[in-house]
């Protein structure tokens, strides 16, 4: 789709609900950080401002307003040492910590899965629809990456801990009455590891909050956390080898020796405010996204901000990004590759129009979220009154 803003509010009238006021639980793997998936949590209490939130591991200090002001009960992951830290080495107890959450009497059931968090168990005349960021990346396609990298005893247990996951995964993806998927990407995964059916919902960008300048610096931008599948060594070396100015932002396990082997055209910044981010998205000569993402939301923030996007050719940009109107692809995470592509960018830049770029991004704003959503869940009440 190209060109004009999206049919957001396209005249929709709901079936009548199954449920005069029903009651609503949001289960959500764990809650320590604000990111896309808890942003996703948001916009669901705006849609059931009622609803109870579940979780594993639940930090309050690192939460927004919103979703501390919701009621919010934890599986017994949350009293364990070190949970709020170390959450991540509890994920074999987490099968049995969902299914001894206690969601009786709920009508509708959320579960928002990227994390275990679907596993729950709810009442046979309850609807349970599930929002999908990704099947769990460790335990299927990411699983050989996770071993290697970690400590030799973990690397040892992993082979019998994670074939039980695998299956419980598998079993519990019986429980959704219906799931949604963050992308067409996810949606193939969930196809392939699950044999289930999803429909596309793009997850909710706050575009409105970007905006563009009428000032533009020769220096790429490049955002996200320096691990390895963000793949920021293939934005170094490729900017290495073609001496144009690049800014990084962010921290991780790899910031160390990145910087180590970037040349003075690229910089580094681990850390940047909301304002100080919005103006480096608008000033950008363009967005660098080197990553294979689910879904990808710093493509969409960067184009809201009007200005275009180098991307790999794979994940979620293909559904974001539209070639040679709102950016470039590259088909190889190969530095040949994203040098190549750059160049094709600046042959692009005299051509590109940021108003193109503005507009793709209004596809994936909130209110277009919600609209889906809520459709989505009135088509699934729908059918659970029917078997009923």
């Amino acid at each position: 789709m190209t060109g004009s803003t999206p049919s957001r509010v396209a005249a929709y009238h709901p079936a009548p609900s199954r449920f005069s006021a029903p009651r609503v639980a949001i289960v959500h793997y764990w809650l320590v950080s604000m990111r896309g998936g808890e942003r996703v949590v948001e916009r669901m209490l705006g849609l059931y401002p009622g609803a109870d939130i579940f979780t594993h591991v639940y930090d309050p200090a690192r939460m927004s307003d919103t979703i501390r002001q919701a009621r919010i009960a934890t599986s017994y992951i949350d009293r364990l040492p070190g949970s709020k830290r170390f959450y991540q080495y509890y994920l074999p107890f987490m099968p049995t910590a969902l299914e001894q959450l206690d969601l009786s009497g709920y009508d509708l059931v959320i579960s928002s899965e990227s994390g275990p968090a679907k596993g729950v168990i709810t009442d046979p005349g309850s609807l349970h629809v599930c929002y999908c960021h990704s099947p769990m990346r460790y335990l299927w396609d990411h699983y050989h990456q996770y071993r290697r990298a970690a400590n030799p005893l973990a690397r040892a247990a992993m082979p019998l801990v994670y074939n039980w996951l695998r299956q419980w995964d598998v079993n519990s993806s019986a429980r959704v009455d219906r799931f949604a998927a963050n992308s067409g990407f996810v949606r193939n995964r969930i196809r392939k590891v699950w044999r289930r059916e999803a429909d596309v919902i793009h997850p909710p960008v706050e575009t409105s909050l970007f905006t563009p300048s009428l000032e533009v610096d020769d220096e790429y931008l490049w955002v996200g956390a320096m691990v390895p599948y963000k793949r920021p060594d293939l934005a170094v070396d490729a900017f290495n080898a073609n001496g144009r100015k690049l800014l990084m932002v962010g921290q991780g396990s790899m910031l160390k020796s990145l910087k180590a082997r970037a040349r003075p055209n690229i910089r580094f910044v681990e850390r940047l405010g909301f304002n100080e981010l919005r103006r480096a998205y608008s000033r950008a000569r363009a967005f660098i996204m080197t990553a294979e993402e689910d879904f990808g939301i710093a493509p969409v923030e960067a184009m809201a901000s009007g200005r275009p996007v180098v991307a790999f050719a794979g994940g979620g940009a293909l559904e974001t990004v539209i070639a040679d109107r709102t950016g470039v692809f590259f088909g190889e995470q190969e530095v040949h590759s994203l040098v190549d592509a750059v160049e094709q960018l600046e042959s692009f830049l005299p051509h590109f129009d940021p108003n193109h770029a503005i507009e793709r991004a209004e596809h994936f704003a909130p209110e277009v979220f919600d609209e889906r959503m809520k459709r989505f869940i009135d088509e699934g009440s729908e059918g659970i009154r029917q078997w009923n």
